[in-house]
């Protein structure tokens, strides 16, 4: 496909580059206007900035550099995804004649991707930007959540939310960031790309569905040693209870994970506990119980104390660099 188009097709449509070159016309847009890039091939190039194709080995060149359980932000070099661009590019030019060619158009061609890249993943609804692609960030994520939850939400925002967390942003508000991509690249792994730099980022679980569970509490002086508990509500209302009101819940001897569910009865139907149940736990209660609202993981909130640009700043482990150094001089 490249390769059809990289010399030009003979159309009756003709406009002027930026460069003064006279181009031939071979798609129009009905907001963007006459393009002189193909429409497959615009689409396939934004694609490919966005690392679609580009070897996972390329983005995390170590293990180390992405350990389990951990989450990498990053920005996007347009230099390194320039030079990308313009490799695959280069593979429809043969004689010096296609080569000047191509670098005539270029920069028009830049300009189309540039705003193809922001429709690859636009809601239908929402209104069709235009203009010269700004810094795109992003982040890696590599823990149980992602495989555990494929369709885990992510947002991103300029500032943060008078309107509380809960509230729902369209993204063409100005406080919105741009999802550009959001993908698993592998069981455990997701990927996401934002239009832009972030001050605040949620992670959030999905919503659909109904969950159930218990919390894992860290014990106290043991850092990889966690009690499950379940905070009680009252079935009337649903709302939670006092902090005083949380059962340990119990597991069956000898098969650890599979709760004993007699005994969590037993600590449910403690009368010292408002739970306004009678002599029984019937399912409807249970459920009230033990149900779950998805789980959200904020970056960079100021309440916290974290700011999320200082999590934009490169470093590298040192050790990391050592190996690859030894890796290297044992060749």
């Amino acid at each position: 496909m490249i390769e059809q188009y990289a010399a030009g097709q003979a159309l009756n449509d003709t406009v002027v580059s930026t460069t003064g070159i006279q181009l031939d016309t071979v798609d129009w847009d009905p907001v963007l206007g006459d393009r002189v890039t193909p429409p497959e091939v615009r689409d396939w190039l934004a694609r490919l900035r966005l690392l679609e194709g580009v070897p996972f080995n390329y983005l995390v060149p170590d293990a180390q550099l992405l350990p389990p359980e951990s989450i990498r932000f990053f920005y996007l070099d347009r230099v390194w995804t320039d030079a990308l661009v313009q490799g695959a590019l280069s593979v429809g030019t043969v004689a010096s004649a296609d080569r000047a060619q191509l670098e005539g158009v270029y920069q028009d061609v830049r300009a189309e991707v540039d705003e193809q890249e922001r429709l690859v993943r636009l809601p239908g609804s929402e209104a069709v930007p235009q203009g010269p692609a700004g810094t795109v960030t992003g982040f890696l994520l590599r823990s149980r959540a992602v495989s555990g939850w494929p369709g885990l939400h992510v947002r991103a925002y300029r500032e943060e939310l008078a309107e509380g967390d809960d509230a729902q942003i369209p993204e063409s508000d100005p406080r919105r960031v741009r999802l550009l991509r959001l993908e698993r690249l592998a069981p455990a792994v997701l990927l996401a790309l934002f239009d832009g730099v972030p001050l605040v980022v949620h992670i959030e679980e999905p919503r659909q569905g109904i969950q159930f569970g218990v919390e894992l509490v860290a014990v106290s002086g043991q850092s990889d040693v966690y009690q499950a508990r379940l905070r009680l509500r009252d079935v009337l209302t649903a709302d939670e209870l006092p902090a005083t009101h949380e059962v340990d819940v119990p597991f069956r001897v000898g098969s650890p994970g599979v709760v004993d569910m007699t005994e969590l009865r037993s600590r449910m139907l403690d009368p010292t506990h408002p739970t306004n149940m009678g002599s029984e736990v019937d399912s409807a209660e249970f459920a009230i119980q033990t149900l779950q609202f998805p789980f959200r993981q904020v970056f960079g909130d100021p309440e916290q104390g974290t700011e999320i640009l200082d999590v934009f700043r490169p470093s590298v482990e040192l050790t990391v660099l050592y190996e690859q150094y030894e890796r290297f001089v044992e060749r």
